[in-house]
């Protein structure tokens, strides 16, 4: 470099931020820039200089946290073990309390109150759906409780108790327990199945408890006849005792005598199954017009009891349902006489019900103001059993 360019280089001026000095001297009061980086405050944390006050106010803040945590945990623990005290207790209620059946009473109000209901929503009177013949088919069999044995056709009889004039019918009799029905030994038709308790237990070993089958040997060996409610739930509180007065009917005292009526029809199962089924036979409310209950207390009784030649199922019914114009006393399914499997000679079918309120072989009918006994409400389903 020449002199020149010397001269000239040495004469332009000294930029400001060039100089530390004038750095220093340029920034706010207390905010001087450090010589050391390190010493600078974090400027993303904006992290403050710390001192003895500050650092102790932080503790005790921490502190009061931390014992509210422990409180409230506590509070927490304390409030989580009685709501399980309280649960357990409620379910240990629910399942050792009062009991009506084999439901608990809870339950049982709660059936009431859903059967109540559906009465209102519904309307027992409301008509079931219909359906062409083409569309029917023969319905399984399933549950053989009181189809055990071949029923002996000729002698068959249907027990009606409670009837109005009963003593000057024909077929009057003082003690309709008397007759024995006769039997031809074990059905060789399909027994099907049942699976509304253990699937595993076949649906012809199932029996009632030691102590009912205990008390129905002894009825047997004073009576001299086969026990009755041999099966799980045993047997009826509403079967007739012996010395009954009432009707000994005959099918020539009921199909003949009364409309023919075709029916089809989806039978409901409340295992979940369903199937259109074409029936035939008389109208149930055909039926109570022929033989009229008595009146009880000056009222019709509220309730229509029926069981099995042999007691061992049982079903009970309001009589309104009884009186539906499709309740119908099945005498033939599918264009052909019932079977024995299906509850020949006489059932009943009911398309606004559930299966297990529709009896096979029915051998009584009898009429009572008090609510009769229930097979499967005894082993804690519901009565109403409306679909």
């Amino acid at each position: 470099m020449s002199e020149a360019d010397q001269d000239r280089q040495a004469s332009k001026p000294e930029a400001e931020s060039a100089s530390p000095q004038d750095d220093r001297q340029d920034a706010p009061a207390g905010q001087a820039r450090p010589a050391d980086p390190r010493d600078a405050d974090d400027v993303l944390t904006h992290k403050a200089p710390e001192s003895g006050g500050a650092d102790d106010a932080r503790q005790a803040a921490d502190a009061a946290v931390l014992a509210a945590s422990r409180r409230r945990t506590r509070r927490a623990f304390l409030a989580g073990g009685a709501a399980s005290a309280a649960g357990y207790g409620f379910y240990h209620w629910l399942d050792y309390g009062p009991h009506r059946d084999m439901l608990p009473t809870l339950v049982d109000r709660a059936y009431d109150v859903n059967a109540a209901i559906s009465r209102e929503v519904f309307r027992d009177h409301a008509l079931a759906p219909t359906y062409p013949v083409s569309r029917a088919e023969t319905l399984r069999v399933n549950g053989v409780y009181g189809l055990k044995k071949e029923l002996l056709l000729e002698s068959y009889r249907l027990q009606l108790v409670g009837g109005k004039d009963a003593q000057t019918h024909p077929r009057f009799v003082p003690d309709v327990t008397a007759w024995e029905y006769r039997y031809a030994g074990k059905s060789d038709e399909d027994q099907g199945h049942d699976t509304k308790v253990d699937p595993k237990l076949e649906a012809s070993t199932k029996m009632a408890p030691a102590p009912m089958q205990g008390k129905a040997k002894e009825d047997e060996e004073h009576t001299g006849r086969t026990p009755r409610g041999r099966e799980e739930a045993g047997k009826s509180y509403s079967t007739l005792p012996p010395g009954a007065p009432g009707l000994l009917l005959t099918l020539d005292d009921i199909v003949p005598k009364l409309p023919r009526h075709e029916l089809v029809t989806q039978f409901k199962c409340i295992e979940g199954w369903s199937q259109i089924v074409h029936w035939a036979g008389v109208r149930m409310a055909d039926f109570l017009e022929l033989y009229p209950p008595a009146l009880i207390d000056g009222k019709a009784p509220r309730y229509v009891y029926m069981e099995t030649p042999d007691g061992d199922y049982y079903v009970g019914y309001d009589m309104h349902v009884c009186r539906h114009p499709q309740t119908l006393m099945v005498t033939e399914m599918m264009g052909a006489p019932l079977t024995q499997s299906h509850g020949a000679p006489l059932r009943l079918h009911l398309p606004t019900k559930y299966g297990y309120k529709q009896i096979k072989r029915v051998g009584l009918i009898a009429y009572t103001n008090e609510k009769p006994d229930d097979y499967w409400t005894k082993l804690g389903y519901d009565w109403y059993a409306g679909l």
